[in-house]
């Protein structure tokens, strides 16, 4: 299997590209949403999020209220790292059993990574199984802004999560593939097509 990161900053259209992706084949990972299942009720990293944040934190399901733990780290590098610690090796741990399953339960020539925080974090590198190619799918600022606005957040609110995140330079620094998403739908995935040819040689040639 090819395993592939997928990232690209919030509002760029990454999902969009999963999704796509998953239409043409591949196994797609949302390891984003593995984040949210470590500290979901009975999840792995729950008590030591209790034990270094505080009892406070526990949600009424036994889960960690994600809303007040932003509120703790979103704005305090200090706190954020310290979280990173608890949950990454967690959620590498999740994800390893995800693509382990997906080995062994169905033919997949490429494994894709849905993930928001590549540049930033040791997420899906640090495994058994680490990603070998990096896509990043880009769209201009205020076309991030305007959709996110679109989504219900305020522009305030968007602009400190854009100003959050790695840069478009930091992303295509380390990208093998780069997704323009400035268009429309079909130009989207026209750009989408062409990639999964690409992956599929790329997996079929790394597997002679």
């Amino acid at each position: 299997m090819l395993i592939v990161g997928l990232t690209g900053g919030i509002g760029a259209g990454k999902s969009t590209v999963a999704q796509l992706l998953a239409a043409h084949g591949a196994a797609v990972v949302d390891v984003d949403a593995l984040g949210r299942e470590v500290i979901a009720p009975n999840g792995p990293a729950v008590l030591p999020v209790v034990e270094r944040f505080g009892e406070h934190l526990r949600g009424t399901d036994g889960g960690i209220n994600r809303a007040a733990l932003a509120s703790i780290v979103f704005n305090d590098p200090d706190e954020l790292a310290s979280l990173n610690a608890i949950s990454h090796p967690a959620i590498n741990a999740l994800l390893e059993e995800r693509i382990e399953s997906i080995r062994s339960c169905r033919p997949a020539e490429v494994v894709v990574l849905d993930l928001a925080v590549l540049v930033e974090s040791s997420l899906g590198r640090d495994t058994r199984f680490p990603y070998e190619v990096v896509v990043t799918v880009e769209s201009p600022p205020d076309l991030r802004l305007e959709r996110l606005i679109e989504r219900g957040m305020t522009a305030e609110d968007a602009r400190a999560r854009l100003a959050s995140q790695a840069t478009d330079e930091q992303r295509r620094a380390v990208s093998n593939y780069v997704i323009h998403n400035a268009g429309g739908a079909d130009d989207l995935a026209e750009a989408v097509a062409q990639l999964w040819q690409a992956l599929r040689q790329l997996a079929r040639e790394r597997a002679r």
